[in-house]
């Protein structure tokens, strides 16, 4: 297990329209970073997300339009477009992240429990969000200097199907031939 850099903490309010505060842990005690605000649609499917930070510019979470499930895009305040995210299937537990540099990955842990990983194509694990088995309270540890925008945008993905991670995910060795595998049909075909 790799060293953690930082931890954040995140406390949950709310049913239908949920209110996460995500702290920082520091030496002496925690200090807030912000408030994510997440809103449903009638038929219980997230529709966006507002993260409202003590200091700096806000962000919006937006679901694209379409049918794939995990299709949103993350937009700053003035409406620079900060990332996406796309699963391209029900089944398939793997989120893929675009920041427009390199791609990322979150997926589920690779022991039994609530949480994902977030993967770097070359450098493997750099964060993990856990919840306890029962609870919407959770855990983000950091492994590697990550931007927390990117950490932000994998948490509003991994906060909407914590329970589906209960089972053990793919080993990033896994993930690494699925994604071979699916670039060989593409230039197949």
């Amino acid at each position: 297990m790799p060293e953690v850099v930082s931890t954040y903490t995140t406390k949950v309010s709310g049913l239908w329209s949920s209110r996460h505060e995500i702290a920082l842990k520091t030496d002496t005690g925690s200090e807030v970073q912000g408030t994510l605000s997440i809103n449903r649609g009638p038929l219980g499917a997230v529709r966006s997300g507002t993260f409202r930070p003590l200091k700096g510019a806000t962000y919006v979470f937006e679901r694209d339009p379409g049918m794939v499930r995990g299709q949103f895009m993350m937009w700053s305040e003035s409406r620079e477009w900060i990332g996406s995210t796309i699963r391209f299937h029900v089944l398939r537990r793997v989120v893929d992240i675009n920041t427009g540099g390199k791609p990322f990955k979150l997926a589920p842990l690779r022991e039994f429990g609530r949480g994902w990983s977030l993967y770097a194509p070359k450098t493997g694990e750099i964060a993990r969000f856990s919840w306890p088995l029962v609870g919407r309270s959770a855990r983000i540890e950091v492994y590697r200097k990550t931007p927390f925008t990117l950490l932000l945008l994998a948490y509003f993905m991994a906060t909407q199907a914590s329970y589906e991670t209960l089972w053990p995910g793919p080993t990033p060795e896994k993930m690494a031939l699925d994604d071979e595998g699916r670039r060989g049909r593409l230039t197949d075909a």
